[in-house]
């Protein structure tokens, strides 16, 4: 091999390397000047910087925004802007408190004996549990780390208030069309390819709307269009109705995380719902073994005890909120067990919604017929000028009567004549029912 071959075989190798780098990452922005954000988060970023410049260390933030919207490109940009800075990365999942504590103590060392700050960046912050958020604290309080944690949940909800009241907060908003026509240029240039070559008007405006805002969703589909042209096993040009059937029927492969996510839980919503605890674990299972949050399948537990079971049960709210709490307290891995505990109690209870029907009942009420006089004797006499007025006249207080019930008028008189709630025979509703017959007799 002589030297001008021995030179071609190095480029095809190299370009054979950068051919397998995902595309996502191949055009993530290495500088805030391609960095793709709204007028807002500029103006937060631009505040971060001056302290950057004024101060030397980069101060701890929480960058809260939906999938795809640069939150780990905004730290890796934003940590380059620091000399000297180590640079660790680690996923919520995987960083117990004993893991967050080593690498604190060796950004402590590391300050201490090279003067070299370290920056921490926590994808999926909101999976920490309270004791691994408490760990932190003394590290981002010393200057030992620079904490940046990137979270789509609403972190006033899911971090600990004194490491949420240590830390700024930048939100992040979705991608406007514009930005991802900007991205979409990039891939054109890229790839050498143009998008008139690849799919009509309507297609494009069908994949704007698909991708909702979500970057990398966008550019995950984009690069599958593009090899799928460029491999030869999509020939023609991509309609809407063409395109949309290839993404449901998975012939382009993109990050399908945000709809089994809507899927998975709709399905282990429904088991419950249904009674079958061995579907409702399963879909359980499915749901932590794909990293679900586990404080969102016990926030969904809880809505579920009111909504399907209500008073058929009432200790259902109970269990449900106090294994929310647990879950919260311990963490993965042992949240499981809470889950699965609280997930099968659940399906195993007598059902009714009665409770959810009669809100919404009151609800319709409500927006049909306004804000309707309330009767006036249930209305508060605390006052001389109530009282003057005629307030709580009539009323009669209910424990005088024989069982603790009086017979009285309490809703608005257009609404005297309506039923909203109306116990189920199942359950503890069945009592509930008895009850009320029980008292209204004469």
């Amino acid at each position: 091999m002589d030297l001008f071959d021995f030179h071609n075989t190095v480029e095809e190798s190299k370009e054979g390397r950068e051919s397998l780098v995902p595309l996502a990452e191949s055009l993530r922005p290495k500088n805030l000047s391609g960095f793709f954000t709204d007028e807002k988060c500029k103006l937060q970023i631009s505040h971060v910087l001056d302290t950057i410049k004024k101060t030397g260390r980069l101060p701890s933030l929480i960058l809260w925004g939906p999938p795809g919207t640069g939150k780990t490109t905004l730290a890796l940009i934003l940590a380059a802007c620091l000399e000297n800075t180590k640079f660790i990365q680690v996923n919520a999942i995987d960083a117990g408190a004993k893991r967050l504590k080593e690498i604190g103590s060796q950004g402590r060392e590391s300050l201490r004996v090279r003067r070299q700050p370290t920056v921490l960046f926590i994808d999926e912050i909101h999976r920490l549990n309270k004791a691994q958020q408490d760990v932190l604290l003394p590290f981002t309080e010393s200057g030992a780390l620079s904490l940046i944690g990137a979270t789509t949940e609403n972190p006033g909800y899911e971090l600990n208030a004194a490491l949420l009241s240590r830390s700024r907060v930048i939100r992040l908003e979705r991608h406007s069309q514009e930005s991802l026509e900007s991205i979409l240029s990039q891939i054109e240039e890229s790839r050498s390819v143009n998008r008139d070559q690849l799919m009509d008007a309507e297609a494009l405006d069908w994949l704007f709307q698909y991708s909702d805002g979500d970057a990398r969703k966008f550019i995950n589909v984009m690069e599958s269009i593009v090899s799928g042209f460029q491999s030869g096993e999509v020939a023609t040009l991509l309609t809407a109705e063409t395109l949309r059937s290839r993404l449901e029927s998975n012939v382009f492969h993109y990050d399908k995380a945000s709809d089994e996510h809507y899927n998975t839980i709709s399905a282990f919503i429904k088991s419950v719902r249904g009674s079958d605890p061995d579907a409702s674990v399963y879909y359980l299972a499915r749901m932590l073994e794909g990293g679900e949050d586990p404080k969102f399948i016990a926030r969904r537990l809880v809505i579920l005890a009111s909504e399907d079971i209500g008073n058929a049960d009432p200790r259902a709210l109970t269990i449900a909120s106090s294994g929310f709490l647990a879950v919260e307290k311990v963490g993965l891995p042992e949240a499981a067990i809470v889950l699965s505990q609280v997930t099968c109690y659940l399906a195993c209870c007598p059902k009714s919604n009665r409770a959810y029907k009669a809100l919404l009942k009151a609800q319709n009420l409500v927006r049909e017929y306004g804000h309707l006089p309330i009767p006036q004797s249930l209305r508060s006499a605390q006052t001389q000028f109530a009282k003057g007025q005629g307030y709580g006249e009539g009323y009669r207080y209910s424990h005088d009567g024989e069982k603790g019930y009086l017979k009285q008028d309490f809703l608005p008189e257009q609404l005297k004549r309506e039923c909203l709630y109306e116990p189920s025979g199942r359950g503890f509703e069945k009592n509930i029912q008895e009850y009320l017959n029980w008292v209204k007799q004469s």
